[in-house]
């Protein structure tokens, strides 16, 4: 069941919360929104469980205008950041709690709700109240709350962000199953690249407002319309820098050039702005499309089995970002590897070319 937002804004006072935007969600599979806190995430969503009335524009669902439709009146299901839960109520009756508003049968009613519970594992729960869980069995109580219901449409609004890292690890691999097979329109919202690659689907980039790209979740990655779209979509921020084009090659600074590669050797000669991810720029020398650049390190991070320094090559601060452990001292001159073939090309207006 397709959702459609058509030429919807919101505003409050003189400030636009939501400019202009049209789309039309994917059937199948996550839309998710990526976007940084204030982006519009949250007031998206609620516009479209009906939560919040557009300033103008119509919301359709089913081929239907529901913009005028209360939320009571419409089967959506939403799930926060900060769960909530009835604290006086066991899971099982926090679980069922919409089922009994909507008069389902007792026996469909204990059937729906165990079935939930297996699949998020809550089973040997059933019985206990909110004190008494962790707060990732709280958060889960809480997705099976808004899973248990069927709904038609599916918002959840960062509903791992307060989980820790195994915990999210484990419910971003289950959530993908749990909706698998069912009829409904599902909404995940994100501020974090890696989340949206991991859920595949569709992503919508959103930055201040305005959503700057809706696509494939793979292709809005690798393939990004404008500047703004790769910065929402790159943690740590993708690397800048102001480049020229010159007889067949491209000038960084008085050290750093290369042949232009592939598309790079379409676009005419003139300035451009590269953007380039720090998993593209290495410590460990790569393939023949590889430049140097050497780098006065600003601060080194040895996470597990993977390096994060940050660097300055003039007046540029880029990070790099790669596997393996390699240790660098703050104020060390350290030679990085730039896979240029990876550079993304935008012209004066922000445009990608290449």
């Amino acid at each position: 069941m397709p959702l459609e937002l058509r030429s919807v804004t919101k505003r409050v006072g003189a400030h636009a919360h939501i400019h202009d935007t049209s789309v039309r969600l994917a059937e199948e599979g996550f839309n998710i929104l990526l976007g940084t806190t204030l982006s519009g995430k949250t007031t998206l969503m609620q516009l479209m469980a009906g939560l919040e009335q557009p300033t103008s524009g119509t919301v359709w669902f089913a081929g239907r205008n529901v913009t005028r439709i209360a939320v009571q009146r419409r089967n959506v299901a939403m799930v926060y950041q900060q769960f909530i839960n009835y604290p006086n109520f066991t899971v099982f009756e926090n679980i069922a709690s919409p089922l009994r508003v909507a008069r389902v049968p007792a026996p469909e009613i204990d059937k729906r709700v165990r079935r939930m519970a297996d699949l998020l594992r809550l089973g040997p729960l059933l019985q206990r109240r909110p004190a008494e869980l962790s707060g990732g069995q709280q958060q889960r109580t809480a997705l099976a709350r808004a899973l248990v219901r069927d709904a038609d449409l599916v918002l959840l609004d960062e509903p791992l962000a307060n989980l820790d890292f195994k915990l999210r690890e484990e419910l971003r691999d289950e959530l993908p199953k749990l909706f698998a097979g069912r009829r409904c329109t599902v909404v995940f919202a994100t501020s974090e690249p890696m989340e949206a690659l991991l859920l595949g689907g569709h992503t919508a980039a959103l930055h201040q407002g305005r959503i700057t790209q809706f696509g494939p979740t793979a292709e809005v990655y690798r393939r990004p319309v404008d500047l703004l779209t790769a910065q929402v979509f790159s943690n740590p921020p993708i690397n800048t820098a102001p480049v020229t084009k010159q007889a067949g090659s491209i000038v960084l600074s008085d050290t750093v050039r290369w042949p232009a590669q592939g598309h790079q050797q379409q676009i005419p000669d003139g300035p451009y702005t590269i953007g380039i991810r720090p998993h593209h720029v290495s410590p460990v020398a790569g393939g023949h499309t590889a430049a140097r650049i050497d780098g006065n390190v600003l601060v080194a991070e040895i996470s597990g089995s993977e390096s994060t320094i940050h660097f300055s090559h003039g007046p540029l601060t880029w990070v790099s970002q790669s596997h393996g452990v390699h240790p660098s001292q703050v104020g060390d001159i350290a030679r990085f590897h730039l896979d240029v073939g990876q550079c993304l090309f935008f012209d004066a207006d922000g445009r990608r070319v290449a």
